[in-house]
């Protein structure tokens, strides 16, 4: 079997408060590494305690094995290939597979409804032996033909179900295959159905991340009997191959799923009903756990782990650092098409005081968009230091002192951003003391992501987290002018940066990629699109009894081994 692995990030992992927050510390792969193995270790020494301290017997299951899952803001779609949002994948991570899998607590690869794959023709061709006995929740069966039908639709804008006219748009999978069918970067020249359960691609040019994108659950399976029967409703009647099936969804509030009793690995999964809550405020889902109300919370305030420290009843939970939270112009408006402009913007925000108001030490400053362990992370770039004055006074040189602007701030808390209104007043405060105005502007999470992809904005508040360890994720989602209209909300067009994300995107040489990347890091940083702020640490919880809870780095996770204890 062949495996790519460009990056291997630590595991969450049950914490243990005597050294709260410190395996944030990584400067290099090979540190990152490391830090996995230890984790690893780490984890299963807590599991181990926690289950079987002192020799005593393992905690027993519950006998009512539902999970409630809360969090701070409703999913925009349940069709994971048109939406780029964590609340999304939250969720179809439970009903969908793909092809590949990663690691429970890693970014490497290994298989999924695929069970083995080889690659040839020096990364031209592709092929995936399928699993044999899968089935959709509809009874369907799973087979080579479907993985034709879901590629075919992402990438062929007139096939029936790309339901392109219906508001669909698959930003992601032409980010990450090089466009779609037609365009001269699209990299997938044919699928063929060799059998039943062996399916091959062809690709008319090598892509480095390929064997890592198979594994992203933007490209997991749906069922073509319900593209048949549902159409473009697909997006709220989910069936896929997972270990929970869609039950309903009321929005706003929650999203029911229930066990998939043909799921095909033997006796899982262990929960037999898992129930997303929404409830938008980080204290009151704090308040909901504690009371036995729910299982477990995300977008713990990072104020509250040491009051949490030793709570009865309670357990913690971190994500590797594998985000960026940051603050993007709108580079379609004036006077944000002024690159002197967001160097200004720039120098205003104090990184270290926005982390120790609201992060409690679990973030780092950013100054790249992607993580420092990432390939091609370029720590040569110097920052640009908090200097009011120099803002101040770059602003007035360049004829908009006393400016007034829009700040767009996100509704709900997000693995980057724990306390998004809390942060837009903190920068707020910032722009104030170089004499710049910034009104505040939040609404519901999906108009917010509508309109700021529309280009609505001034100055927005938005984030992005790793779902297959590669860099290309980052910055062709985020940077790259294909990814307009999409995950570019900056709207920011470079040739000489597209050209160098480009060659890092198709090469398979590994020092290539990373001397590719830096250089578009050294122009980007040069042109400030964006005000890098955080690469955090995501914090959860969630009560003693979830047993077998592992956060992966992405900000989601599959919850087919998850069980309530007694």
């Amino acid at each position: 079997m062949k495996k790519a692995l460009f990056l291997s990030i630590a595991a969450g992992t049950v914490l243990t408060f005597t050294a709260c927050g410190d395996n944030g510390d990584t400067n290099n792969t090979e540190t990152d590494n490391n830090a996995a193995e230890t984790d690893n270790n780490a984890a299963e020494t807590n599991n181990n305690e926690a289950g079987n301290e002192d020799g005593e017997e393992a905690a027993q299951p519950a006998e009512d094995q539902t999970l409630i899952y809360a969090r701070g803001g409703d999913s925009v779609s349940l069709d994971y290939a048109s939406v780029t949002d964590g609340e999304s994948s939250r969720v179809t991570q439970q009903i969908y597979e793909s092809l590949l899998s990663f690691d429970e607590d890693s970014f490497e690869i290994g298989p999924g409804l695929a069970e083995d794959w080889e690659v040839e023709d020096d990364g031209l061709r592709y092929v995936f032996q399928l699993r044999e006995g899968v089935t959709f929740h509809d009874g369907t069966e799973f087979n080579a033909e479907a993985v034709k039908l879901n590629f075919e639709r992402w990438a062929d804008p007139d096939h029936e179900y790309h339901f392109a006219d219906e508001g669909y748009a698959y930003s992601v999978y032409g980010t990450q295959f090089g466009g779609f069918e037609g365009d001269d970067g699209h990299v997938i020249e044919e699928i063929n159905v060799l059998d039943d359960h062996e399916v091959e691609f062809v690709l008319n040019e090598t892509l480095g991340s390929f064997i890592q994108n198979m594994g992203m659950s933007y490209f997991a399976m749906t069922s073509p009997a319900a593209f048949e029967e549902y159409g473009s409703a697909i997006n709220e009647n989910p069936v896929g191959t997972g270990p929970f099936q869609f039950v309903s969804w009321s929005k706003d509030d929650s999203i029911v799923l229930e066990k998939y009793e043909d799921y095909w690995q033997e006796d899982l999964p262990k929960l037999d009903q898992v129930i997303f809550q929404v409830i938008p405020d980080n204290s009151a889902r704090l308040t909901s756990l504690r009371s036995g109300e729910i299982d477990i919370m995300d977008g713990l305030n990072p104020d509250d782990i040491d009051a949490l420290e030793g709570e009865e009843g309670i357990q913690m939970f971190e994500r590797a650092t594998n985000n960026i939270g940051y603050l993007g112009f709108n580079e379609d408006k004036e006077p944000f098409d002024d690159p002197e402009v967001r160097r200004a913007l720039n120098h205003a925000i104090d990184k270290e005081g926005l982390i120790s108001l609201l992060y409690a030490g679990m973030a780092e400053p950013a100054k790249n968009l992607i993580p420092p362990d990432y390939l091609g992370y370029n720590d040569d770039i110097d920052p640009y230091e908090y200097d009011p004055e120099l803002a101040e006074q770059m602003l007035d040189d360049a004829g908009h002192a006393g400016l007034e602007i829009d700040l767009w701030t996100m509704p709900v808390a997000r693995p980057y951003m724990p306390d998004p209104e809390r942060a837009a007043e903190v920068m707020q405060a910032n722009f104030a003391d170089i004499g710049v105005t910034a009104n505040i502007v939040s609404m519901e999470w999906a108009t917010y992501l509508e309109q700021t992809e529309a280009g609505e904005h001034d100055l927005f508040m938005l984030g992005w987290s790793g779902v297959n360890g590669d860099p290309d994720y980052f910055f062709g989602n985020l940077l790259h002018s294909d990814a307009i209209p999409g995950g570019n909300r900056n709207f920011y067009r470079s040739d000489e940066v597209d050209s160098l994300l480009d060659q890092a995107k198709t090469s398979i040489d590994e020092d290539e990629r990373v001397e590719l990347y830096e250089e578009a890091q050294e122009i980007i940083h040069e042109d400030a699109p964006m005000i890098p702020l955080v690469h955090s640490i995501p914090v959860l919880a969630g009560s003693e009894n979830v047993q077998n809870y592992v956060p992966h780095p992405q900000t989601s996770e599959p919850l087919t081994e998850v069980e309530i204890s007694e």
